[in-house]
């Protein structure tokens, strides 16, 4: 039943669910009003950090949902954000704090990709946890991240991978060892470093910026900050169909603008600021010179003014009948209290400006996520709604505020340069070290691999510049040496971890004999098994003769080095003559040889497209071994030359086995 609800999640929604430990048999009923009761007293806890929280589609909500499918009564809600993946963390920074503050609670959180809190820790994960063994076993206690885990002959505690859990098991056995269910240091350090900066990075996200806008929308702003995300979705989503309510502004008329600081989260900002858009000529919104010191102003401000007229132009109006207060609600003075509690009101005396404007931002923030409502009102309704319950708006009042507006913020962080590009994708990808930052003696040990002809090529460079490039060419060579030695399952290529990661281990005894299963030792050129079958049928016919049955064995082995004798130098010669058949042919000579005769001449190396243009003796005619480490670096080079510094195949291989190469300086 969850496999069917976590795939009808949509996109760019996060669902989160609090479970409550009963230690007791509870009744249902019982159950019900202590997680209500525990709703109001989680959204107060919480309100200091959602009321100054501007979100991208939809806020963060809870609300008890009875027992059903096999999943037992919660709390839990859903949040869409849309292009702000920020308000998804937040909303786990939530959780983390509430299950801190409700040791009673265990939360799961989940959106369309799955557990993206796994996600997140990919690295450090067990070998056994994927998306077809994760169902139920990721949850959020007491403030750390939970994983079920499986049986093992040191812990008995846990779950078959094989088993998917239901969530009254999960909460069971979480419950009773929380212990062994906590997930390993690395996994937690990666999600507390994705969360790190909470609850400061909330003003840190913010942008705020003078807008040229009509007083109507400065009221709005001025009691409700957060609908300034509606109206901005409405712009940047906008059509020709709401743009013909922009062609006269009946509920916003420009006549009225004044200049305002205007709170956006960043993502808002970027989205109105990014997008190129020019008002109808009938709409009254006219733009100064760009070179104007306030275009911007003006030009920010004209979008906004849009986005609002198209959210009203879809609403009706009002209701005449004012709102009962909302000291009318019984729900209310239980809300103050657990403020109080909480200690919302910072010690500001009641009855100040202060508190005037806290008590209203929490009366606003009841109304939207604590009182039950039988129908919601759109973001354009609660805009009407604003503008038929205020007052007359005093535009002489507005206009002598514009001296005393506050300094707006810098929107240089919207210039990204590919530096700053590619430290972010280095954060990004796990911290693996940049080859290019090795020490040199790091380096001199990579030369030592490219052999004879890394130090041929050392004479004709200047001998900077050559360690420069030879260091570059050495770690792209020997991380994809690496890559292809790694082994890896059918579920796809694993990257080799760098040393940086993980511990150097080595097993002489092991290499030993896989180098013999690679090259072919004398001792074992072939396996006798895969030749002589037959033979192991009649081992054991005479045991009673201990002669005889040495000397079957001799006879066997003797037979068996000399059928795998033939057999390789049957396959020797095969290869030979294929060799020989494709050296004439353009395959052969588009690779580049080792020419150990002409390199111990001149002391440079000799390709293929150098030999065919003049006449060869018998001896040059003799086949050279390929040079593996040029053909490499000469394919990759190319490659990354076709792809004209944009992403590509070459490019992302090489990013993720941490090598980075300079930019293509050579423009011909």
């Amino acid at each position: 039943m969850d496999g069917l609800q976590r795939r009808v999640i949509q996109e760019d929604m996060v669902q989160y669910k609090l479970f409550l430990i009963q230690t007791d048999g509870s009744a249902s009923q019982q159950t019900e009003e202590h997680l209500t009761r525990l709703v109001e007293e989680i959204l107060a806890k919480v309100a200091s950090l959602l009321i100054q929280y501007i979100w991208q589609h939809q806020s963060f909500n809870l609300k008890f949902h009875p027992e059903k499918g096999g999943v037992p009564a919660h709390i839990g809600g859903s949040t869409q954000f849309g292009d702000n993946v920020d308000d998804e963390w937040f909303v786990v920074y939530l959780l983390q704090q509430i299950t801190e503050a409700f040791p009673e609670l265990i939360a799961r959180v989940e959106d369309n990709d799955g557990e993206f809190l796994l996600i997140e820790a990919a690295d450090y994960l067990p070998k056994w946890l994927s998306p077809d063994t994760s169902e139920n076993r990721v949850f959020l206690y007491r403030g750390e991240l939970h994983i079920l885990p499986c049986p093992s002959k040191s812990s008995p505690v846990g779950v078959s991978k094989d088993v998917v859990p239901s969530v009254t098991q999960a909460i069971v056995l979480l419950s009773t060892h929380p212990g062994a269910c906590r997930a390993s240091p690395k996994i937690c350090s990666a999600l507390r470093k994705r969360l790190e900066g909470y609850p400061e990075k909330i003003n840190a996200g913010l942008q705020r910026a003078h807008c040229f806008i009509p007083s109507a929308i400065a009221m709005v702003l001025a009691q409700r900050p957060d609908l300034v995300a509606p109206a901005v979705s409405a712009f940047y989503l906008r059509d020709p169909v709401d743009l013909q309510a922009c062609r006269s502004f009946k509920t916003f008329p420009p006549d009225t603008r004044v200049l305002t600081s205007v709170t956006f989260t960043r993502c808002l900002y970027a989205q109105l600021q990014q997008q190129q858009f020019t008002p109808d000529r009938r709409s009254g919104f006219t733009l100064p010179p760009h070179s104007h010191p306030q275009y911007k102003s003006h030009e920010l401000g004209m979008k906004l003014a849009h986005g609002f007229e198209i959210l009203c132009s879809k609403c009706r109006l009002p209701s005449s009948e004012p709102d009962a207060p909302v000291s009318c609600n019984p729900q209310w003075k239980g809300f103050m209290d657990s403020l109080k509690r909480n200690d919302y009101f910072r010690e500001e005396l009641e009855g100040s400006a202060h508190y005037r404007e806290l008590t209203r931002s929490a009366e606003n923030f009841f109304k939207q996520s604590v009182a039950s409502k039988s129908s919601a009102l759109s973001a354009g309704e609660e805009v009407l709604q604003l503008l038929h319950s205020c007052g007359p708006i005093d535009l002489e009042e507005l206009k002598k505020q514009e001296s005393q507006l506050p300094q707006e913020d810098s929107d240089s962080w919207l210039d990204v340069t590919t530096q700053d590009l590619e430290r972010m994708l280095q954060e990004r990808s796990g911290g693996r070290a940049d080859v290019g930052s090795q020490n040199s003696s790091s380096t001199k040990q990579g030369k030592q691999h490219v052999g004879g002809a890394e130090e041929r090529r050392k004479q004709t460079e200047d001998e900077e510049k050559e360690e420069e490039a030879g260091y570059s060419l050495v770690a792209v060579s020997q991380g994809m040496k690496n890559f292809l030695n790694a082994m890896s399952s059918h579920e796809g290529a694993e990257l080799p971890w760098s040393s940086s990661t993980q511990p150097f281990s080595f097993e002489p005894d092991s290499m030993a004999s896989a180098l013999d299963r690679l090259l072919g030792s004398k001792e074992e050129e072939l396996d006798s098994d895969d030749l002589d079958d037959d033979d192991d049928d009649d081992d054991d016919d005479d045991d009673d003769d201990e002669e005889e049955g040495g000397d079957e064995e001799e006879e066997k082995e003797g037979h068996t080095e000399m059928n795998g004798t033939e057999t390789l130098d049957g396959l020797r010669k095969y290869m030979d003559e294929m060799d020989q058949e494709l050296m004439s042919t353009n395959i052969g000579q588009s690779f580049n040889l080792t020419n150990y005769k002409a390199g111990s001449d001149n002391g440079s190396p000799h390709s293929s497209a150098s030999v065919h243009g003049g006449e060869r003796d018998e001896e040059e005619e003799e086949i050279q071994p390929l040079d593996v480490d040029l053909n490499l670096i000469t394919n990759l080079l190319e490659s990354l030359s076709c792809q004209s510094g944009l992403a590509g195949p070459a490019s992302n291989l090489l990013q993720s086995l941490g090598v980075h190469l300079p930019p293509n300086s050579d423009n011909s």
